[in-house]
C-alpha cells in the first residue's frame, strides 16, 4: 500500500514538471516569434538600405550640369495685367570657390551639412531620423537635406513639402554627386541659393545686406549670410534684426563647436553690431513695393514660403488696380510737396479696397520705399481724431437715434473731461446729421454719453477694429490709435449695407505651365450693422463732403466720408467711400511730432483721397448707393423733435448766455439752400474744388443699383 502511494506521488510530480515544461515552451514560443519578427524587420530594412544604395549608385550623371542656370522667373501681376514685381537674380554674380572666404564655407557646412565631405549626396541616417519624426507627426515636419539635396531642389525642384519630392531630391542629389566634385557642388550651391531681399548667391547677399563684396565681409557678417538659407524671410535683417542676430549667433556656436574658429574669434563675432547697407537700388524697380510685401505675407499664410515663391516660376495674379496705385503714389508725392512736407519723417499712407468682394485695389505704406520699408497701412497705430466719430454715431443709430433728432452743441463736462469745439464755436440745438457734418466735438461727447462707452467699443470691434480701445469717453474724439488697414475695413460696412468684408490681395497662383495651384475663395463676410444704419450714416457723411469739413475731397459723384485731425495736429485722416470703393488716407510724422497747424483732415488727406478716387472710381461711373431714401429734415424753431439727452437733463433755469447759444440755427437740407458754417475756419481749408458746388435739388437720373455682398445663405 505504501508503495502504491509512493508511485502515485512520483506520477503527480512528473505531471507537474510536464505542465511547467509546456508553459515554458509556450512562453518561449511567443518571444521567439517577436525575436524573429524583429530580426526579419531589421533584415528587410538593411536590404532596403542596401538596395537604395545600389540603386542610387547606379544612377547616371547629369549632362552639362556645370552650364546649368536656374529659371528664376516668378512674377507678380496686378489685376489689370501689369507686372509689378519679378523675382529675378537682380544681384546675381557668379563667384568662384577660390574667391569665397574660408569662414563662409565653414559656416555653411557647420550649419547646413556637417558631413558634406563624407556622404554621397544624401545622409541616410538623418533621413531615417526625419522619416520617423514625420510618420509620428503624420506630415512632413523635419527635413534631412544635405547641401547637395538643397542644390537639387534649387536647380530642378520646388519647395513643396511632400515625400514624393523628397525622393526625387534624393535621386537627383545622387546623380549630382556622380557628375561634379564636392568643390563644384559647394560653389554652385553658394552661387544659386536664395538668401532673401532679392539676393541670389552669397556675393549678391553681401552686396544687398552690407554694400560690400564678399571678400571684404568679416566673420560676423559671413555667419549672418550662412544663417539665411533655412528661412530667408524670417532671418532677413531688413525685416527682423533681432532674429537675424540670434540666427547668426547660432551659426557661430556651431562653428565654434566644430573647432572652425577660436574662442576669441567666437566671442568677438558674437558682440559685433550689424551695420546694414541702405535699401538696395533694385527695390526702386518694383512697382507697388509695399503691396508686394503684403502679397508675400499673404502667400506665406497660404502655405508658400519665400524661397518657393522666388524660385518656383509662379505667376501670381493679385487684386491691385495698378492705374489707381500709380495715382496714389503720385498724389502722395505731389500733395506732401505742395504743403511743404518734404522731410523723411513726413509721411502718408493710402489703403483702398472693394467693400463688395474685398479686393485690395490700392496700397501705399509710405512715400518712398527705398528710404523706409515701414508699412504705415498695417503696422502704424495712430489716433484717428474726428474720423472715429462715425463709429460713435453708428452705435447711436443702432440704438434708435435718427439723423433728424436734435442734439445740443454747447459746452459739456463729463467727470474731469470738458471737450470743446474748434475755435470755441457752438451752435445750440442742431440736428444730429449737422453735428457730424460740422464735426462738433461736444456733440460727439454727448452722443457717447447717451449710448455708452461699451456700445461704441462693441461697434468698433464688430466692424473690425482690433487695436486696444480704452474704456474712456475720450475715444469719441479718436483718442485711441488705430491701424489704417482695420479702420478702412470698418468704413466698408457703411458702404455695403452693414456687411464687413475681409480684404485680400492674392487672386490666384499659377505654375510656369499654367496650372492653377491656388484660387482665392469667396472672402469672409459678416453682417454687423443694419441696412438702415448704413443708409443713415451714408446720408449724413454725404453732407460732410458737400457742405462740411470734407469739401476738398468732393469728386463730383455720390460719395461719403469724414475728416479727422487730432487736437495736437500730429495726425490727419480722411476716410471715405463710394458704393464700390472704400479708401482711407493718413498723413503725419513718423517721429510723432506736430505738423503744420494748417494741415488737417480736410486739407492734405482729403486732396490725396480725391486724386486717388477720381481714378479708382472711373470704371463705375456715377453709381449711386442702393439704399432706402433718408430724408434730412431742416430744423425749425418750435418743432416737436427729440433732443438727445433731454430726458436725462435736470430742470434748471438757463442763463442768458445759454439761451443765446440755444437759439435755433437756420439749417437747410444739404441739397437745397445755403452752406452751413464749418467747424474749421476757411483759412485752414484747402480751396474748394469746383465740383463741390451744391448739386441741383433733385436728380433726374435714376440711381444705379450696385450688387450687395450678401452671404449665400441670405440670398
Amino acid at each position: 500500500m505504501a508503495k502504491y502511494y509512493v508511485n502515485r506521488n512520483n506520477t503527480a510530480k512528473e505531471m507537474a514538471r510536464a505542465n511547467i515544461s509546456k508553459k515554458s515552451k509556450k512562453s518561449g514560443g511567443f518571444w521567439s516569434t517577436v525575436k524573429f519578427m524583429f530580426i526579419l524587420f531589421c533584415a528587410c530594412a538593411l536590404a532596403g538600405v542596401a538596395s537604395l544604395e545600389l540603386y542610387l549608385s547606379s544612377l547616371p550623371p547629369i549632362n552639362n550640369l556645370e552650364e546649368f542656370k536656374p529659371n528664376i522667373v516668378t512674377k507678380i501681376y496686378s489685376a489689370d495685367g501689369e507686372i509689378i514685381k519679378t523675382f529675378t537674380a537682380y544681384t546675381y554674380e557668379k563667384i568662384e570657390l577660390k574667391d569665397i572666404p574660408e569662414n563662409l564655407k565653414k559656416a555653411l557646412i557647420a550649419t547646413e551639412d556637417k558631413n558634406f565631405y563624407r556622404h554621397h549626396g544624401y545622409d541616410l541616417t538623418g533621413l531615417a531620423r526625419s522619416v520617423v519624426q514625420n510618420v509620428l507627426a503624420g506630415r512632413v515636419v523635419q527635413g534631412a537635406s544635405t547641401i547637395t539635396q538643397q542644390l537639387a531642389r534649387v536647380l530642378f525642384l520646388n519647395n513643396e513639402r511632400t515625400f514624393d519630392r523628397k525622393l526625387k531630391e534624393l535621386f537627383i542629389a545622387a546623380r549630382i554627386e556622380k557628375t561634379i566634385s564636392k568643390e563644384q557642388i559647394l560653389e554652385m550651391y553658394m552661387n544659386n541659393v536664395y538668401l532673401g531681399a532679392g539676393a541670389y548667391g552669397v556675393e549678391g547677399a553681401a552686396q544687398i545686406y552690407f554694400d560690400k563684396h564678399l571678400k571684404d565681409c568679416n566673420l560676423a557678417e559671413l555667419a549672418l549670410i550662412a544663417g539665411l538659407p533655412q528661412a530667408p524671410s524670417v532671418y532677413n535683417p531688413f525685416n527682423n534684426m533681432d532674429l537675424a542676430i540670434q540666427r547668426r549667433n547660432q551659426v557661430l556656436t556651431r562653428m565654434y563647436k566644430m573647432r572652425y574658429i577660436t574662442t576669441e574669434e567666437y566671442e568677438k563675432a558674437k558682440e559685433e553690431k550689424v551695420h546694414l547697407a541702405k535699401v538696395p537700388q533694385f527695390y526702386t524697380t518694383n512697382k507697388a513695393p509695399y503691396f508686394c510685401d503684403y502679397v508675400l505675407k499673404e502667400l506665406e499664410k497660404l502655405g508658400f514660403d519665400e524661397t518657393e515663391i522666388s524660385q518656383g516660376g509662379y505667376k501670381v495674379v493679385t487684386t491691385l488696380d495698378y492705374k489707381a496705385q500709380k495715382a496714389a503714389d503720385a498724389a502722395i508725392s505731389k500733395n506732401l510737396k505742395n504743403w511743404g512736407l518734404n522731410g523723411a519723417k513726413n509721411q502718408a499712407a493710402v489703403f483702398a479696397y472693394s467693400p463688395i468682394d474685398g479686393r485690395i485695389l490700392v496700397y501705399s505704406g509710405g512715400k518712398d520705399y527705398t528710404k523706409s520699408q515701414y508699412d504705415r497701412v498695417t503696422q502704424a497705430v495712430r489716433p484717428p481724431g474726428s474720423s472715429f466719430k462715425p463709429i460713435v454715431y453708428a452705435a447711436a443709430m443702432e440704438k434708435g437715434i435718427t439723423p433728424n433728432d436734435m442734439i445740443e452743441d454747447r459746452p459739456i463736462t463729463i467727470g474731469q473731461w470738458s471737450p470743446h469745439n474748434y475755435g470755441n464755436k457752438y451752435r445750440g440745438k442742431i440736428p444730429v446729421y449737422t453735428a457730424l457734418m460740422v464735426s462738433s466735438n461736444v456733440c460727439a461727447a454727448r452722443m457717447i454719453k447717451e449710448v455708452g462707452i461699451r456700445s461704441v467699443i462693441q461697434t468698433a470691434r464688430v466692424l473690425g477694429i482690433e487695436t486696444p480701445l480704452e474704456y474712456d469717453y475720450t475715444i469719441a474724439l479718436g483718442s485711441n490709435g488705430v491701424k489704417l488697414f482695420e479702420f478702412t475695413r470698418a468704413y466698408g460696412a457703411f458702404a455695403n449695407g452693414g456687411y464687413v468684408v475681409q480684404p485680400y490681395a492674392v487672386e490666384r497662383v499659377e505654375t510656369s505651365r499654367g496650372k492653377v495651384v491656388y484660387k482665392a475663395p469667396k472672402t469672409k463676410i459678416t453682417h454687423q450693422l443694419s441696412m438702415n444704419t448704413a443708409a443713415e450714416m451714408t446720408a449724413m457723411m454725404k453732407t460732410v463732403m458737400t457742405h462740411g469739413t470734407g469739401r476738398a475731397a468732393n469728386i463730383g459723384k455720390p460719395a461719403a466720408g469724414k475728416t479727422g485731425t487730432t487736437d495736437d495736429n500730429k495726425d490727419a485722416y480722411f476716410m471715405g467711400y463710394t458704393p464700390n470703393i472704400v479708401a482711407g488716407v493718413w498723413v503725419g510724422n513718423d517721429d510723432n511730432t506736430v505738423m503744420n497747424k494748417a494741415i488737417q483732415g480736410g486739407t492734405v488727406p482729403a486732396l490725396i483721397w480725391k486724386d486717388v478716387m477720381k481714378v479708382a472710381t472711373e470704371p463705375y461711373g456715377k453709381a449711386e448707393f442702393n439704399y432706402p431714401e433718408i430724408q434730412l429734415i431742416p430744423f425749425a424753431a418750435g418743432s416737436n423733435v427729440k433732443i438727445i439727452g433731454e430726458q436725462n437733463k435736470p430742470a434748471q433755469e438757463e442763463t442768458k448766455e445759454e439761451a443765446a447759444q440755444s437759439e435755433p440755427m437756420p439749417l437747410t437740407l444739404p441739397e437745397s439752400v445755403k452752406q452751413v458754417e464749418q467747424s474749421k475756419p476757411s483759412s485752414s481749408q484747402a480751396p474748394t474744388p469746383a465740383a463741390a458746388k451744391p448739386a441741383p435739388a433733385k436728380q433726374t437720373a435714376a440711381p444705379v443699383p450696385i450688387p450687395m455682398a450678401v452671404p449665400e445663405s441670405l440670398n
